[in-house]
């Protein structure tokens, strides 16, 4: 589908701008390989003017002070203005990230529902204010505020570009910060064109700046930047640990929503058919670019083999086309970086002797495109690759077990915490894997779903800190204790003179 893109430039300070040293980037269609336009590429010296305007919009007060009701207004007329323009972003993210069609609706409908939901929160945050503190001296009394944080650098994945990055910028206005948003330069359209939104619907200028650009070149300045005072990732573990490591030099503090290999546990007693879909959504969704992907499934050895049969059944079922056609489930990978990584995954699995049961290939039918079939692989061992590293592909790993004991142990057995899925008629059964299983997020009976409302983030290697629901907005506020004397007496430590 021929969709034209917008030509922006990097949004500073409620302005478009040309990058100081003019560079773009190609925006390159994933399904078809060609390239449809570009995107600014900044550097440092535009993140120095991003960060000095974000600053000046913390201090002017017209943002950072007001009550989050004034605030509430702006989030609601961007869920408002986003709602407005939906079918505009819908299409855009489509042709942009190469996700199914019917994926970015949702998408797009979820980035409304978060600054609808963020709009709430920042009007609670008023009721918080000056919380009083018990204490054990009636001497004293003392109460606490909650105050933003400052100027935040913003840094978002490209498998939910516009989505992922909401998340970060909705609790961040509706805590009173001002940021930076960083997008990844593989799928940065929508966000760019947010920026117009901030400008329709009257955000002060400065309160979001967005830079699209390279890692090294524009979201490493971010982090390092002293003015800038707290930084919220999303990527791989490997970038996450030297976004870490850069903040740590200034104490920095860090929300890291990393990358997961997350198992999806089986047990004999359900419904064939219906978890074989959970488990192909929990794997192939988003073409399989999830930080939480269900990628491990443990079944039990009593019905593993009619339980993948029937997962190779439902697989074949899945339309893998151009994300643009209607009942498309499986559309390209972002990038032909991204392509040959799950290829080689999958060309090395077989050398270690694992089994492709079902895809590993491009499909027949498409020859242009980062395209690959949704890839069922047996015949694992722990010592795998396949088994240890997130692909971030449409490729699911098959392992069976005997009991509870081993099943919780494989899960386990993973440097990934972020989260996992399990399904059991036996819903005690289901509690105590629950609280076995060493995660920050588990699904019973389902895999994937995830409302704002809910908290999100992981443990070990998947990072830390979490975002949405309540817990997503106190990681842009300051917890400041407030402590008076209420006393006439004198305090008497000292004698006096």
């Amino acid at each position: 589908m021929a969709f034209p893109i917008p030509a922006r430039q990097l949004f500073i300070d409620g302005e478009w701008r040309e990058p100081i040293k003019k560079n773009r980037i190609p925006v390159i269609n994933p399904s078809t390989e060609e390239i449809i336009g570009d995107i600014p590429a900044a550097t440092a010296e535009d993140v120095e003017v991003a960060v000095v305007a974000a600053r000046r919009a913390f201090r002017r007060n017209n943002w950072s002070a007001t009550s989050g009701a004034h605030r509430a207004t702006y989030l609601r007329a961007i869920a408002a203005k986003i709602t407005e323009k939906k079918d505009h972003f819908v299409k855009l993210e489509t042709i942009d990230s190469g996700k199914p069609f019917d994926e970015a609706v949702l998408d797009i409908d979820d980035v409304a529902s978060c600054f609808e939901y963020f709009a709430g929160q920042a009007e609670a945050l008023d009721g918080k204010q000056k919380a009083p503190v018990t204490l054990p001296m009636e001497r004293f009394k003392s109460h606490v505020l909650r105050q933003p944080l400052g100027v935040v650098g913003l840094i978002s994945p490209w498998n939910y570009p516009l989505l992922m990055a909401t998340w970060k910028i909705a609790p961040a206005l509706a805590a009173g910060c001002t940021a930076v948003l960083k997008p990844s330069e593989l799928a940065s359209v929508t966000c760019l064109e947010f920026g117009e939104v901030c400008n329709e619907v009257g955000l002060p200028p400065g309160v979001l700046n967005i830079l699209t650009g390279l890692g090294p070149d524009a979201g490493a300045p971010l982090v390092s930047h002293p003015d800038v005072d707290k930084i919220a990732f999303t990527g791989s573990s490997a970038t996450g640990s030297k976004v870490m490591a850069s903040a740590a030099q200034l104490v920095k503090p860090v929300t890291l929503e990393l990358g997961g290999k997350s198992p999806i546990v089986v047990f004999e007693d359900v419904d064939i058919d219906k978890v074989v879909e959970w488990t192909i959504f929990g794997c192939f969704w988003t073409n399989g670019q999830i930080c939480s992907a269900t990628s491990r499934l443990l079944v039990h050895e009593s019905i593993a083999a009619e339980f993948v049969d029937k997962l190779v059944k439902w697989t074949k079922n899945i339309k893998i086309s151009d994300p643009f056609e209607e009942g498309c489930r499986l559309g390209p990978v972002i990038s032909k970086g991204q392509y040959d990584k799950i290829m080689k995954f999958i060309s090395t699995a077989k050398s270690e002797g694992a089994t492709i049961l079902y895809g590993g290939s491009r499909p027949e039918h498409l020859k242009k495109g980062y395209y690959i079939e949704p890839t069922i692989v047996t015949d694992i061992s722990t010592s795998m690759q396949i088994w240890k590293e997130e692909v971030f592909g449409p490729v699911l790993c098959v392992k069976t077990f005997s009991s509870e004991d081993e099943a919780i142990a494989l899960a386990n057995d993973t440097e990934y915490g972020l989260a996992a899925a399990v399904f059991s008629n036996d819903l005690e059964r289901c509690e105590r894997i629950t609280k076995a299983l060493e995660v920050g997020a588990v699904w019973v009976n389902c895999s994937q779903p995830c409302f704002v409302q809910a908290p999100w983030g992981g443990i070990k290697r998947s990072g830390f800190g979490r975002e949405l629901g309540e817990w997503g907005i106190q990681n842009y506020l300051n917890i400041k204790q407030v402590t008076q004397d209420i006393s006439d007496e004198p305090w008497g430590w000292y004698k006096s003179p």
